[in-house]
Protein backbone atom coordinates (compact mmCIF):
# COMPACT_ATOMS: atom_id res chain seq x y z
CA UNK A 1 0.00 0.00 0.00
CA UNK A 2 1.58 3.41 -0.90
CA UNK A 3 0.80 6.64 0.78
CA UNK A 4 -2.19 8.44 -0.14
CA UNK A 5 -2.60 12.11 -0.08
CA UNK A 6 -5.52 14.47 -0.90
CA UNK A 7 -4.95 17.36 -3.39
CA UNK A 8 -8.10 19.46 -2.44
CA UNK A 9 -9.56 21.76 -3.20
CA UNK A 10 -8.13 22.03 -6.53
CA UNK A 11 -8.34 25.54 -7.50
CA UNK A 12 -8.34 27.00 -10.71
CA UNK A 13 -10.64 24.81 -12.14
CA UNK A 14 -13.58 26.28 -12.55
CA UNK A 15 -15.67 24.61 -9.40
CA UNK A 16 -14.72 22.36 -6.78
CA UNK A 17 -12.79 19.47 -7.61
CA UNK A 18 -11.27 16.48 -5.55
CA UNK A 19 -8.08 14.44 -6.50
CA UNK A 20 -6.85 11.34 -4.73
CA UNK A 21 -3.51 10.25 -5.31
CA UNK A 22 -1.56 7.21 -3.61
CA UNK A 23 2.44 7.21 -4.03
CA UNK A 24 4.90 4.63 -4.23
CA UNK A 25 8.64 5.91 -4.39
CA UNK A 26 7.11 8.90 -5.03
CA UNK A 27 5.17 8.28 -7.97
CA UNK A 28 1.39 7.86 -9.01
CA UNK A 29 -0.16 4.24 -8.72
CA UNK A 30 -3.37 5.71 -8.52
CA UNK A 31 -5.96 8.38 -8.58
CA UNK A 32 -9.63 9.30 -8.32
CA UNK A 33 -11.03 12.66 -9.22
CA UNK A 34 -14.29 13.64 -7.29
CA UNK A 35 -16.71 16.35 -8.57
CA UNK A 36 -18.10 17.39 -5.20
CA UNK A 37 -21.18 19.14 -5.70
CA UNK A 38 -24.55 17.80 -7.65
CA UNK A 39 -26.03 18.97 -10.65
CA UNK A 40 -29.44 19.11 -11.16
CA UNK A 41 -29.72 20.51 -14.24
CA UNK A 42 -31.49 17.58 -16.04
CA UNK A 43 -34.18 17.59 -13.37
CA UNK A 44 -34.92 20.90 -13.52
CA UNK A 45 -36.12 20.64 -17.06
CA UNK A 46 -38.45 17.93 -16.87
CA UNK A 47 -41.98 18.21 -16.94
CA UNK A 48 -41.27 21.82 -19.44
CA UNK A 49 -42.20 23.19 -22.39
CA UNK A 50 -39.43 21.90 -25.18
CA UNK A 51 -38.34 25.66 -25.49
CA UNK A 52 -37.90 26.17 -21.84
CA UNK A 53 -34.14 24.70 -22.44
CA UNK A 54 -33.36 27.45 -24.99
CA UNK A 55 -33.13 29.68 -21.66
CA UNK A 56 -32.49 27.46 -19.04
CA UNK A 57 -29.60 25.18 -20.49
CA UNK A 58 -27.49 28.51 -21.45
CA UNK A 59 -26.64 29.17 -17.30
CA UNK A 60 -25.04 25.65 -16.62
CA UNK A 61 -22.15 27.32 -17.34
CA UNK A 62 -20.92 31.21 -17.95
CA UNK A 63 -18.28 30.86 -19.72
CA UNK A 64 -19.99 28.30 -22.51
CA UNK A 65 -23.52 29.30 -22.50
CA UNK A 66 -23.30 29.99 -26.23
CA UNK A 67 -22.23 26.31 -26.79
CA UNK A 68 -25.23 24.89 -24.34
CA UNK A 69 -27.49 27.41 -26.29
CA UNK A 70 -26.63 25.75 -29.68
CA UNK A 71 -26.62 22.28 -28.30
CA UNK A 72 -30.46 23.08 -26.79
CA UNK A 73 -31.23 24.44 -30.37
CA UNK A 74 -30.03 21.84 -32.76
CA UNK A 75 -32.12 19.02 -30.19
CA UNK A 76 -35.15 21.30 -31.17
CA UNK A 77 -34.12 20.85 -35.02
CA UNK A 78 -34.13 17.57 -34.69
CA UNK A 79 -37.65 17.14 -32.62
CA UNK A 80 -39.14 19.76 -34.80
CA UNK A 81 -38.11 18.31 -38.09
CA UNK A 82 -36.55 21.84 -39.08
CA UNK A 83 -33.11 22.69 -40.54
CA UNK A 84 -31.96 26.19 -39.57
CA UNK A 85 -31.04 27.99 -42.79
CA UNK A 86 -27.29 28.14 -44.21
CA UNK A 87 -27.17 31.76 -42.89
CA UNK A 88 -28.34 30.88 -39.59
CA UNK A 89 -25.62 28.38 -38.79
CA UNK A 90 -23.00 30.80 -39.57
CA UNK A 91 -24.50 32.96 -37.13
CA UNK A 92 -24.64 30.36 -34.91
CA UNK A 93 -21.17 29.16 -35.41
CA UNK A 94 -19.83 32.54 -35.54
CA UNK A 95 -20.60 33.48 -31.57
CA UNK A 96 -19.92 29.63 -31.01
CA UNK A 97 -16.33 30.10 -32.03
CA UNK A 98 -15.72 33.31 -30.77
CA UNK A 99 -16.62 31.49 -27.21
CA UNK A 100 -14.10 29.37 -28.25
CA UNK A 101 -11.44 31.94 -28.54
CA UNK A 102 -11.99 33.80 -25.05
CA UNK A 103 -12.45 30.74 -23.26
CA UNK A 104 -8.87 29.49 -24.52
CA UNK A 105 -6.97 32.42 -23.61
CA UNK A 106 -8.85 33.24 -20.34
CA UNK A 107 -7.81 29.69 -19.39
CA UNK A 108 -4.14 29.42 -20.44
CA UNK A 109 -2.97 33.26 -19.04
CA UNK A 110 -5.82 33.45 -15.98
CA UNK A 111 -5.96 29.50 -15.03
CA UNK A 112 -3.27 27.40 -16.55
CA UNK A 113 -0.08 29.64 -16.81
CA UNK A 114 0.01 31.00 -13.29
CA UNK A 115 1.59 27.30 -12.39
CA UNK A 116 4.65 28.86 -13.75
CA UNK A 117 4.85 31.12 -11.20
CA UNK A 118 4.95 28.87 -7.94
CA UNK A 119 7.67 29.19 -5.63
CA UNK A 120 8.70 25.64 -7.02
CA UNK A 121 10.22 27.42 -10.24
CA UNK A 122 12.11 30.46 -8.37
CA UNK A 123 14.90 28.69 -9.34
CA UNK A 124 14.07 28.63 -13.19
CA UNK A 125 16.06 31.22 -15.60
CA UNK A 126 12.64 32.31 -17.13
CA UNK A 127 10.94 32.39 -14.00
CA UNK A 128 11.17 36.52 -13.28
CA UNK A 129 9.80 36.07 -16.78
CA UNK A 130 6.86 34.22 -16.13
CA UNK A 131 6.06 36.78 -12.75
CA UNK A 132 6.01 39.65 -15.23
CA UNK A 133 3.18 37.89 -17.97
CA UNK A 134 1.55 35.72 -15.78
CA UNK A 135 1.23 36.40 -11.67
CA UNK A 136 -2.24 35.94 -11.06
CA UNK A 137 -4.67 39.13 -11.92
CA UNK A 138 -1.67 41.19 -12.29
CA UNK A 139 0.82 39.52 -15.02
CA UNK A 140 1.14 41.97 -18.23
CA UNK A 141 -0.44 38.94 -20.45
CA UNK A 142 -2.90 38.15 -18.04
CA UNK A 143 -4.27 41.52 -18.21
CA UNK A 144 -4.42 42.51 -22.30
CA UNK A 145 -6.24 38.93 -22.53
CA UNK A 146 -8.70 39.68 -19.99
CA UNK A 147 -9.08 43.17 -22.29
CA UNK A 148 -9.18 41.23 -25.53
CA UNK A 149 -11.14 38.54 -24.97
CA UNK A 150 -13.60 40.64 -23.25
CA UNK A 151 -13.62 42.93 -26.87
CA UNK A 152 -14.12 39.87 -28.99
CA UNK A 153 -16.93 38.96 -26.73
CA UNK A 154 -19.03 42.03 -28.17
CA UNK A 155 -19.39 39.24 -31.27
CA UNK A 156 -21.91 37.83 -29.29
CA UNK A 157 -23.48 40.61 -28.11
CA UNK A 158 -24.07 42.27 -31.55
CA UNK A 159 -25.59 38.87 -32.89
CA UNK A 160 -26.95 37.46 -29.63
CA UNK A 161 -27.99 40.63 -27.68
CA UNK A 162 -26.03 39.81 -24.63
CA UNK A 163 -23.19 37.61 -23.53
CA UNK A 164 -23.71 35.35 -21.17
CA UNK A 165 -27.00 33.50 -21.21
CA UNK A 166 -28.06 34.79 -24.28
CA UNK A 167 -30.81 33.05 -25.83
CA UNK A 168 -31.22 34.12 -29.72
CA UNK A 169 -30.76 30.48 -31.21
CA UNK A 170 -34.47 28.83 -32.10
CA UNK A 171 -36.02 25.69 -33.73
CA UNK A 172 -35.30 26.75 -37.82
CA UNK A 173 -32.57 29.46 -37.15
CA UNK A 174 -31.80 32.77 -35.24
CA UNK A 175 -34.10 35.43 -34.17
CA UNK A 176 -32.69 38.71 -35.27
CA UNK A 177 -30.79 39.55 -38.65
CA UNK A 178 -27.76 41.05 -37.97
CA UNK A 179 -27.18 44.37 -40.42
CA UNK A 180 -24.02 44.81 -42.76
CA UNK A 181 -22.65 47.49 -40.90
CA UNK A 182 -23.33 44.93 -37.47
CA UNK A 183 -21.65 42.24 -39.38
CA UNK A 184 -18.61 44.93 -40.17
CA UNK A 185 -18.83 45.64 -37.13
CA UNK A 186 -17.88 41.72 -36.13
CA UNK A 187 -15.54 42.09 -38.93
CA UNK A 188 -13.41 44.98 -37.06
CA UNK A 189 -13.64 43.17 -33.69
CA UNK A 190 -12.24 39.40 -34.80
CA UNK A 191 -8.94 41.84 -36.80
CA UNK A 192 -8.58 43.68 -33.75
CA UNK A 193 -8.09 40.13 -31.84
CA UNK A 194 -6.39 38.52 -34.49
CA UNK A 195 -3.59 41.90 -34.58
CA UNK A 196 -3.14 41.05 -30.64
CA UNK A 197 -2.95 37.15 -31.15
CA UNK A 198 -0.07 37.46 -33.83
CA UNK A 199 1.47 39.84 -32.17
CA UNK A 200 2.17 38.55 -28.78
CA UNK A 201 0.60 35.52 -28.42
CA UNK A 202 1.88 33.52 -31.82
CA UNK A 203 5.07 35.95 -32.33
CA UNK A 204 4.38 35.45 -36.40
CA UNK A 205 1.30 35.75 -38.79
CA UNK A 206 -1.48 33.31 -38.79
CA UNK A 207 -0.22 31.84 -42.53
CA UNK A 208 3.82 31.61 -41.29
CA UNK A 209 2.09 29.24 -38.31
CA UNK A 210 0.76 27.28 -40.81
CA UNK A 211 3.63 26.31 -42.52
CA UNK A 212 4.89 23.97 -39.17
CA UNK A 213 4.26 20.38 -39.77
CA UNK A 214 5.83 18.64 -37.53
CA UNK A 215 8.17 18.54 -34.16
CA UNK A 216 11.18 19.19 -36.00
CA UNK A 217 9.58 22.43 -37.85
CA UNK A 218 7.73 23.62 -34.40
CA UNK A 219 11.83 23.54 -32.61
CA UNK A 220 13.12 25.34 -36.19
CA UNK A 221 10.54 27.72 -35.78
CA UNK A 222 11.00 28.45 -31.88
CA UNK A 223 14.76 29.37 -33.18
CA UNK A 224 14.05 31.07 -36.26
CA UNK A 225 13.30 34.41 -35.04
CA UNK A 226 13.66 36.59 -31.61
CA UNK A 227 9.82 37.39 -32.04
CA UNK A 228 8.98 33.64 -31.90
CA UNK A 229 10.93 33.45 -28.57
CA UNK A 230 9.51 36.36 -27.11
CA UNK A 231 5.96 35.64 -28.23
CA UNK A 232 3.22 33.73 -25.24
CA UNK A 233 3.59 30.91 -27.11
CA UNK A 234 7.80 30.67 -27.28
CA UNK A 235 7.80 31.09 -23.43
CA UNK A 236 5.07 28.36 -22.97
CA UNK A 237 7.30 25.96 -25.14
CA UNK A 238 9.95 27.23 -23.88
CA UNK A 239 9.47 26.53 -20.06
CA UNK A 240 6.75 24.03 -20.57
CA UNK A 241 9.74 22.04 -22.02
CA UNK A 242 12.40 22.52 -19.69
CA UNK A 243 9.91 21.27 -16.64
CA UNK A 244 9.03 18.32 -18.51
CA UNK A 245 5.39 18.96 -19.04
CA UNK A 246 6.15 16.36 -22.32
CA UNK A 247 6.59 14.09 -20.50
CA UNK A 248 3.50 13.38 -18.42
CA UNK A 249 -0.15 13.10 -18.35
CA UNK A 250 -0.19 10.73 -21.35
CA UNK A 251 -3.62 9.48 -20.50
CA UNK A 252 -5.40 6.66 -22.59
CA UNK A 253 -4.65 7.84 -25.57
CA UNK A 254 -8.33 7.49 -27.27
CA UNK A 255 -10.35 10.56 -28.23
CA UNK A 256 -13.60 12.09 -29.23
CA UNK A 257 -14.76 15.10 -30.78
CA UNK A 258 -18.33 16.46 -32.09
CA UNK A 259 -16.45 18.54 -35.08
CA UNK A 260 -17.98 21.86 -36.30
CA UNK A 261 -20.59 20.61 -39.44
CA UNK A 262 -22.43 24.28 -39.31
CA UNK A 263 -18.98 25.96 -40.54
CA UNK A 264 -18.71 24.02 -43.58
CA UNK A 265 -21.52 25.42 -45.93
CA UNK A 266 -21.04 28.65 -47.80
CA UNK A 267 -24.80 30.40 -48.33
CA UNK A 268 -24.75 28.59 -51.57
CA UNK A 269 -24.72 25.12 -50.22
CA UNK A 270 -21.38 24.57 -51.35
CA UNK A 271 -18.86 22.46 -49.57
CA UNK A 272 -14.93 23.26 -49.29
CA UNK A 273 -13.48 20.49 -47.76
CA UNK A 274 -9.86 22.62 -47.11
CA UNK A 275 -11.46 25.63 -45.48
CA UNK A 276 -9.72 26.04 -42.47
CA UNK A 277 -12.68 24.45 -39.62
CA UNK A 278 -14.17 21.64 -41.54
CA UNK A 279 -13.51 19.45 -39.14
CA UNK A 280 -16.02 16.15 -38.93
CA UNK A 281 -16.60 14.91 -35.67
CA UNK A 282 -14.93 11.38 -34.89
CA UNK A 283 -13.70 9.09 -32.57
CA UNK A 284 -9.85 7.83 -32.07
CA UNK A 285 -8.32 5.04 -30.59
CA UNK A 286 -5.66 2.36 -31.95
CA UNK A 287 -4.05 5.05 -34.09
CA UNK A 288 -7.05 5.36 -36.11
CA UNK A 289 -9.84 7.67 -36.61
CA UNK A 290 -13.43 6.41 -36.93
CA UNK A 291 -16.81 7.39 -38.09
CA UNK A 292 -18.52 9.33 -34.94
CA UNK A 293 -21.75 6.82 -33.90
CA UNK A 294 -23.79 9.00 -31.65
CA UNK A 295 -25.76 6.22 -30.95
CA UNK A 296 -22.55 4.41 -28.91
CA UNK A 297 -22.36 6.96 -26.59
CA UNK A 298 -23.09 6.00 -22.82
CA UNK A 299 -23.53 7.00 -19.17
CA UNK A 300 -22.19 4.48 -16.40
CA UNK A 301 -23.00 5.22 -13.13
CA UNK A 302 -21.55 2.59 -11.35
CA UNK A 303 -19.10 4.76 -9.46
CA UNK A 304 -21.33 7.92 -9.49
CA UNK A 305 -23.52 8.97 -6.63
CA UNK A 306 -26.59 8.13 -8.89
CA UNK A 307 -29.19 5.48 -9.18
CA UNK A 308 -29.50 3.38 -12.12
CA UNK A 309 -27.95 0.77 -14.28
CA UNK A 310 -24.46 0.15 -13.32
CA UNK A 311 -23.47 -1.39 -16.68
CA UNK A 312 -24.20 2.51 -18.73
CA UNK A 313 -27.49 3.69 -20.96
CA UNK A 314 -27.57 5.80 -23.94
CA UNK A 315 -28.53 9.48 -23.00
CA UNK A 316 -31.83 9.03 -24.42
CA UNK A 317 -32.58 6.33 -21.69
CA UNK A 318 -30.46 8.07 -19.10
CA UNK A 319 -31.29 9.14 -15.02
CA UNK A 320 -30.13 11.41 -13.09
CA UNK A 321 -31.43 10.32 -9.63
CA UNK A 322 -28.94 11.19 -7.09
CA UNK A 323 -28.42 8.71 -4.47
CA UNK A 324 -25.68 9.85 -2.20
CA UNK A 325 -23.96 7.39 -0.34
CA UNK A 326 -20.19 8.87 0.31
CA UNK A 327 -17.94 6.18 -0.68
CA UNK A 328 -19.19 3.01 0.07
CA UNK A 329 -20.95 0.85 -2.57
CA UNK A 330 -17.51 2.03 -4.70
CA UNK A 331 -19.45 5.50 -5.87
CA UNK A 332 -17.28 8.57 -4.98
CA UNK A 333 -18.14 11.23 -7.70
CA UNK A 334 -21.50 13.52 -8.73
CA UNK A 335 -19.67 13.09 -12.65
CA UNK A 336 -20.97 10.34 -14.36
CA UNK A 337 -18.88 8.14 -16.84
CA UNK A 338 -19.87 9.06 -20.27
CA UNK A 339 -18.18 5.84 -22.77
CA UNK A 340 -17.79 5.44 -26.68
CA UNK A 341 -18.61 1.89 -27.71
CA UNK A 342 -17.37 1.21 -24.00
CA UNK A 343 -14.32 3.22 -23.71
CA UNK A 344 -13.31 6.27 -21.96
CA UNK A 345 -12.32 8.88 -24.24
CA UNK A 346 -10.55 12.34 -23.71
CA UNK A 347 -12.21 15.38 -25.36
CA UNK A 348 -10.50 18.89 -26.12
CA UNK A 349 -8.54 20.91 -28.22
CA UNK A 350 -5.86 18.33 -28.74
CA UNK A 351 -9.00 16.24 -29.86
CA UNK A 352 -9.68 18.34 -32.23
CA UNK A 353 -6.65 18.49 -33.53
CA UNK A 354 -5.97 15.07 -33.70
CA UNK A 355 -9.81 14.25 -35.93
CA UNK A 356 -8.53 16.98 -38.42
CA UNK A 357 -4.98 15.14 -38.94
CA UNK A 358 -2.97 18.14 -38.16
CA UNK A 359 0.33 17.61 -39.16
CA UNK A 360 2.22 18.95 -36.36
CA UNK A 361 -0.28 17.32 -33.62
CA UNK A 362 -0.34 13.68 -35.37
CA UNK A 363 4.27 13.82 -35.47
CA UNK A 364 4.18 14.86 -31.83
CA UNK A 365 1.49 12.35 -30.66
CA UNK A 366 3.26 10.01 -32.98
CA UNK A 367 6.70 11.00 -31.25
CA UNK A 368 5.31 11.41 -27.81
CA UNK A 369 2.38 10.63 -27.16
CA UNK A 370 -0.63 12.79 -25.60
CA UNK A 371 0.87 14.98 -22.62
CA UNK A 372 0.11 18.04 -20.61
CA UNK A 373 2.44 20.02 -22.96
CA UNK A 374 0.47 18.63 -25.97
CA UNK A 375 -3.11 19.99 -24.70
CA UNK A 376 -2.08 23.26 -23.42
CA UNK A 377 -0.61 23.71 -26.85
CA UNK A 378 -3.07 22.57 -28.93
CA UNK A 379 -5.49 25.26 -26.55
CA UNK A 380 -2.86 27.75 -27.48
CA UNK A 381 -2.83 27.61 -30.96
CA UNK A 382 -6.52 26.88 -32.13
CA UNK A 383 -7.17 29.90 -33.09
CA UNK A 384 -4.87 29.93 -35.83
CA UNK A 385 -7.54 27.63 -37.76
CA UNK A 386 -10.77 29.39 -35.70
CA UNK A 387 -10.00 33.14 -36.46
CA UNK A 388 -9.63 32.06 -40.71
CA UNK A 389 -13.09 30.29 -39.73
CA UNK A 390 -15.06 33.57 -38.07
CA UNK A 391 -13.89 35.32 -40.83
CA UNK A 392 -15.38 33.39 -43.42
CA UNK A 393 -18.43 33.03 -42.18
CA UNK A 394 -19.00 36.60 -41.63
CA UNK A 395 -17.92 37.03 -44.87
CA UNK A 396 -20.47 34.41 -45.91
CA UNK A 397 -23.21 35.98 -43.85
CA UNK A 398 -22.40 39.37 -45.21
CA UNK A 399 -22.90 38.06 -49.11
CA UNK A 400 -26.11 35.95 -47.81
CA UNK A 401 -29.52 36.29 -49.33
CA UNK A 402 -30.95 37.16 -45.57
CA UNK A 403 -33.07 34.16 -44.82
CA UNK A 404 -32.22 33.36 -40.99
CA UNK A 405 -35.32 31.30 -39.89
CA UNK A 406 -37.32 28.75 -40.95
CA UNK A 407 -40.96 28.45 -39.37
CA UNK A 408 -40.14 25.14 -37.22
CA UNK A 409 -44.38 24.42 -37.29
CA UNK A 410 -45.66 21.33 -34.89
CA UNK A 411 -43.18 18.84 -32.98
CA UNK A 412 -42.63 15.95 -35.63
CA UNK A 413 -40.41 13.55 -33.59
CA UNK A 414 -40.63 12.64 -29.76
CA UNK A 415 -36.42 13.43 -29.28
CA UNK A 416 -33.44 14.92 -30.48
CA UNK A 417 -30.13 15.58 -29.67
CA UNK A 418 -27.88 18.48 -30.53
CA UNK A 419 -24.31 17.49 -30.38
CA UNK A 420 -21.55 20.20 -30.87
CA UNK A 421 -18.07 21.12 -30.10
CA UNK A 422 -17.61 23.77 -26.82
CA UNK A 423 -14.79 25.11 -25.91
CA UNK A 424 -13.64 22.36 -23.85
CA UNK A 425 -14.34 20.09 -26.11
CA UNK A 426 -17.44 17.21 -26.91
CA UNK A 427 -20.87 18.52 -25.47
CA UNK A 428 -24.30 16.85 -26.48
CA UNK A 429 -27.64 17.41 -24.98
CA UNK A 430 -30.68 14.69 -25.59
CA UNK A 431 -34.38 15.83 -25.31
CA UNK A 432 -36.90 13.31 -25.13
CA UNK A 433 -40.71 14.56 -25.03
CA UNK A 434 -43.81 13.11 -24.00
CA UNK A 435 -47.17 15.17 -24.83
CA UNK A 436 -45.02 17.73 -25.96
CA UNK A 437 -43.27 18.71 -22.39
CA UNK A 438 -40.05 17.04 -21.63
CA UNK A 439 -39.99 14.16 -20.04
CA UNK A 440 -36.15 13.64 -19.88
CA UNK A 441 -33.48 15.94 -20.62
CA UNK A 442 -29.68 14.55 -20.80
CA UNK A 443 -26.54 16.82 -20.93
CA UNK A 444 -23.13 15.26 -21.04
CA UNK A 445 -20.40 18.19 -20.94
CA UNK A 446 -16.98 18.26 -22.06
CA UNK A 447 -15.25 17.99 -18.84
CA UNK A 448 -17.94 15.35 -18.24
CA UNK A 449 -16.25 13.05 -20.48
CA UNK A 450 -12.61 14.65 -19.11
CA UNK A 451 -13.21 13.61 -14.98
CA UNK A 452 -15.31 11.05 -15.48
CA UNK A 453 -14.78 8.55 -12.87
CA UNK A 454 -14.41 4.53 -12.94
CA UNK A 455 -16.94 2.57 -14.97
CA UNK A 456 -18.25 -0.79 -14.12
CA UNK A 457 -15.23 -2.54 -15.50
CA UNK A 458 -13.00 -0.19 -13.26
CA UNK A 459 -11.83 1.65 -15.98
CA UNK A 460 -10.19 4.95 -15.21
CA UNK A 461 -11.69 8.24 -16.51
CA UNK A 462 -9.40 10.18 -18.75
CA UNK A 463 -7.26 12.28 -16.48
CA UNK A 464 -7.54 9.94 -13.53
CA UNK A 465 -5.55 7.82 -16.04
CA UNK A 466 -3.46 11.08 -16.99
CA UNK A 467 -2.29 10.93 -13.81
CA UNK A 468 -0.64 7.37 -13.40
CA UNK A 469 2.98 6.73 -13.63
CA UNK A 470 3.42 10.73 -12.66
CA UNK A 471 6.80 11.30 -10.74
CA UNK A 472 5.84 13.91 -7.46
CA UNK A 473 8.88 15.99 -6.57
CA UNK A 474 6.99 17.13 -3.54
CA UNK A 475 4.22 15.30 -1.94
CA UNK A 476 2.91 18.18 0.30
CA UNK A 477 2.98 20.60 -2.85
CA UNK A 478 2.25 18.23 -5.84
CA UNK A 479 2.55 20.87 -8.70
CA UNK A 480 2.59 18.38 -11.15
CA UNK A 481 -0.67 17.22 -10.46
CA UNK A 482 -1.81 21.03 -11.42
CA UNK A 483 -0.29 20.83 -14.29
CA UNK A 484 -2.03 17.84 -15.88
CA UNK A 485 -5.13 18.52 -14.40
CA UNK A 486 -5.70 21.72 -15.82
CA UNK A 487 -3.89 20.91 -19.00
CA UNK A 488 -7.66 19.57 -19.61
CA UNK A 489 -9.04 23.04 -18.62
CA UNK A 490 -11.71 21.59 -15.98
CA UNK A 491 -14.99 22.88 -15.61
CA UNK A 492 -16.60 21.65 -12.74
CA UNK A 493 -19.30 23.62 -12.55
CA UNK A 494 -20.69 22.52 -16.27
CA UNK A 495 -20.43 18.83 -15.16
CA UNK A 496 -21.97 19.32 -11.31
CA UNK A 497 -23.93 21.59 -9.83
CA UNK A 498 -25.70 22.35 -6.04
CA UNK A 499 -28.51 24.06 -4.83
CA UNK A 500 -27.87 25.14 -0.85
CA UNK A 501 -31.43 24.75 0.47
CA UNK A 502 -31.03 26.65 4.03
Amino acid sequence: MGRKIEVYPLNRVEGDLEIQIELEDGVVTEASSAGIMYRGFENIMVGRSPMDGLVITPRVCGICSTSHLHAAAQALDMIYGIPSPVTAGLIRNITRMVEILQNDFRHAFMLFMPDFTDAVYQGHPLYAEMMERYAPLEGSTTRRAIDETRSILEVISILGGQWPHSSFMVPGGVVYMPSTNELNRCAYLLNNFKHWYENRVLGCTLEQWGEIKSKEDLMDWLEKDESHKQSDLGYYIRFATSIGLQEIGEGHGIFISFGMPEATFSPSGSLNPEEPLDVSGGFYSDHRKLPLEPDKITEDVSHAWFLGEDTGRHPYHGQSTPYATGSEDRKYSWAKAPRYDGLPAETGPLAEMIMAANPLFMDCLQQDGPSAFLRELARLVRAATVIPAIDRCISEAASGQGNYYNDHGDVEHDKGHGLIEAPRGALGHWVTLQNNKISSYQIITPTTWNASPRDHKEVRGPWEEALIGTEVKDAKHPVEIHHIIRSFDPCLVCTVHAIETD
